[in-house]
């Protein structure tokens, strides 16, 4: 498949002037839905594909073929941009190399390399990053190993909230310094320090959920956000609504007296149903 226009949109959005939400995906059809809602953006973040596949908490055991082949699944159901939690490159900067490539011929539009020491290690009680120098030689080496110019490469960073701010924004000025395209920060900001950040940095800025007087559009995109995560409630909802239709039915609730049920004509338009009745009798006779 081409996936060239999806990446050049991705990168509109971000030449823009305007902080976007992206649409949390997880499958083929959530992925389909979004596009229909007109999410310009769709994320796959790394815990979720850690739920979705696995079943498992967000604890780096899910595997980057078992990540790359569900973000194929997302992108060949339509055309949205999706970009991707890529967490820590699945090991060393070597290991950042074949992440890129693998998620570049699944067609993803931007993916993130965090600077996190994952998975964790034995006794350790928080979150810790690893050096600026190897933060900085996974940048390089994500760019080096990019073969679609238009593939968005993110560096990404929790620093600020487990470092302090200092230490993120030279961080965050290393990264830039690399050539990577974007920078996404994760962990609690407050106005100040995003402020502080946004005076160092000129590269688009994205960031992880945000709460409170942070959730301000207009305010994050005169700070050169472009993206900011709302959390990813779509498949929690999903989880919910799964469970309490099982529930019921195991409890004795008639099908015909199920509440909550996507129509038939919901379920023809996430599945494309029209489109494959038209190749049906086009090409089977």
């Amino acid at each position: 498949m081409h996936w060239t226009d999806r990446r050049e949109r991705y990168r509109q959005a971000l030449a823009g002037n305007a902080c976007i939400h992206p649409g949390s995906v997880y499958d083929a059809i959530s992925a389909r839905v979004a596009e229909e809602l007109g999410f310009e953006v769709g994320m796959f973040a790394g815990s979720i594909a850690s739920f979705t596949v696995l079943g498992a908490p967000d604890l780096i055991v899910l595997t980057l073929t078992e990540f790359a082949a569900q973000a194929y699944r997302i992108n060949r159901a339509g055309k949205l941009p999706l970009m991707v939690d890529a967490d820590h490159g699945y090991g060393n900067a070597l290991n950042v190399m074949r992440t890129v490539q693998e998620l570049e011929t699944a067609g993803v539009a931007g993916l993130m390399i965090e600077d996190t020491l994952l998975p964790r290690g034995f006794g350790e009680k928080k979150p810790t990053v690893i050096s600026i120098e190897e933060g900085v030689g996974k940048m390089r080496a994500a760019l080096a190993a990019r073969e679609d110019s238009t593939l968005t490469i993110i560096g990404r960073t929790s620093s600020p909230s487990i470092t302090g701010l200092a230490d993120g924004i030279k961080r965050l000025k290393a990264y830039e310094a690399t050539g990577v395209d974007a920078l996404f920060i994760a962990g609690g900001l407050t106005r100040h320090d995003l402020d502080s950040i946004a005076e160092e940095i000129k590269i688009p800025l994205m960031l992880g959920g945000v709460s409170g007087d942070m959730q301000d559009k207009e305010y994050l995109a005169s700070r050169g956000v472009r993206i900011a995560l709302q959390g990813h409630q779509p498949f929690s909802a999903a989880v919910k609504a799964m469970y309490d239709t099982l529930k019921a039915l195991r409890e004795g609730t008639k099908p015909s007296a199920l509440q909550g049920i996507a129509s038939s004509e919901l379920m023809a338009k996430v599945t494309r149903e029209g489109d494959y009745k038209s190749w049906t009798e086009k090409f089977l006779g």
